[in-house]
């Protein structure tokens, strides 16, 4: 599949869309909000811009980027006030691949652009400096802006998804995949299997830094929030564990005869959750940052008023994974899947407790 073209998060506002199931990762952004906070101020009072870039890479719909950025505006124009400085112009870019749902964002920009004028009138009618966003579609694999323009980058829950699905994977022989039977890394995969996720990380990861470095001023800094793995092992009850119980939830469709099972051994996510280590080689060996700051944390379990825990994670995973899914399955699967998908997670659940893991990174270019 070609990830660029097929992969987004669902949009619109309807109840499986992202911007009703994305509470989580506002949860996650706002435990580690004074960290992103201060790295913005760190940016703004080394370097005092005139006119400040920002890029929210992975934006997706909803109203998580708009919250991110309207403290990120905050932040700057409390830390220029402290200063006496003028605040400056704010040059907002967000980015996602060209399939997502940018209309809902853009829907929602007079509201945004009204909170702000309520806020400065609260705060003695302080005068509204210039804010200039735009969409900027693409993959943040590839190259996206100027040289030199920006001077913060913000990504969250973005950076495990790959670029495509690690092409080692296929067998051209048997024209299937070395890793039946799974859609991850999982007990039964053969050793490759992981090899081949990580080389695809590693050249995504790398290409990541090098393309921002590029874009980045000296001493610009990044924040960068993403799913990742503990320790060397790839199979724990975390993150892998959800792609597993997502593998059961097809094969009891695979069993009712509703998909057949070499659909099912041919699906494979773009998905990698890197450990400490791995992501830590990859910035000393691409050489272009800093790292300041690394954090790992875990989400406490979510659940909504009337929805069960397994229902919860349910919908924000289809939320995440339809159009996929969709795309290799046929639209005619989803609701059944993750029916079963919510049953299952809440059986374990009720065993023991699902630990997902989330790494937050500060960086800055040298």
């Amino acid at each position: 599949m070609d990830v660029e073209k097929i992969f987004h998060m669902t949009g619109g506002v309807g109840n499986t869309s992202y911007a009703k199931n994305s509470s989580l990762q506002k949860k996650a952004s706002d435990m580690v909000k004074s960290i992103t906070m201060e790295a913005v101020q760190q940016v703004y009072l080394s370097l005092v811009p005139e006119s400040i870039g920002i890029a929210d890479l992975g934006c997706s719909s909803g109203p998580n980027t708009l919250s991110i950025i309207r403290d990120v505006i905050g932040a700057v124009e409390g830390t220029s006030q402290r200063v006496t400085s003028p605040a400056p112009e704010f040059r907002v870019y967000l980015n996602d691949l060209p399939t997502n749902d940018f209309n809902s964002i853009f829907k929602a920009l007079p509201d945004f652009h009204r909170e702000l004028r309520e806020a400065r009138r609260r705060e003695g009618g302080l005068r509204h400096p210039p804010l200039y966003m735009a969409a900027h579609p693409g993959s943040f694999y590839g190259r996206l802006f100027p040289n030199k323009c920006l001077h913060f980058v913000y990504s969250s829950y973005s950076l495990h998804w790959l670029s495509r699905v690690p092409p080692a994977l296929s067998d051209e022989k048997n024209r299937g995949t070395i890793n039946k039977g799974s859609i991850y890394i999982s007990d039964s995969s053969p050793p490759c299997v992981a090899e081949a996720y990580l080389r695809q990380f590693q050249e995504d990861f790398t290409s990541f830094l090098r393309l921002r470095s590029q874009e980045l001023v000296s001493g610009g800094r990044m924040v960068l929030i993403l799913l990742g793995r503990r320790g060397a092992d790839h199979i724990d009850r975390g993150n892998s564990f959800f792609w597993e119980l997502l593998t059961r939830s097809l094969s009891m469709l695979v069993a009712k005869g509703e998909v057949k099972e070499e659909k099912l051994d041919s699906y494979e996510v773009h998905f990698y959750a890197p450990s400490r280590d791995e992501m830590e080689h990859e910035i000393e060996r691409e050489g272009s940052f800093r790292l300041d700051r690394f954090e790992t944390f875990e989400l406490e379990r979510e659940e909504k008023d009337g929805e069960s825990y397994g229902t919860a994670v349910a919908t924000t995973v289809r939320a995440i994974q339809e159009s996929m899914i969709s795309h290799h399955f046929g639209e005619g699967i989803v609701d059944g899947l993750f029916e079963n998908y919510a049953r299952i997670l809440d059986e374990e659940a009720a065993r023991e407790q699902i630990r997902p893991v989330t790494f937050l990174l500060a960086l800055t270019k040298l």
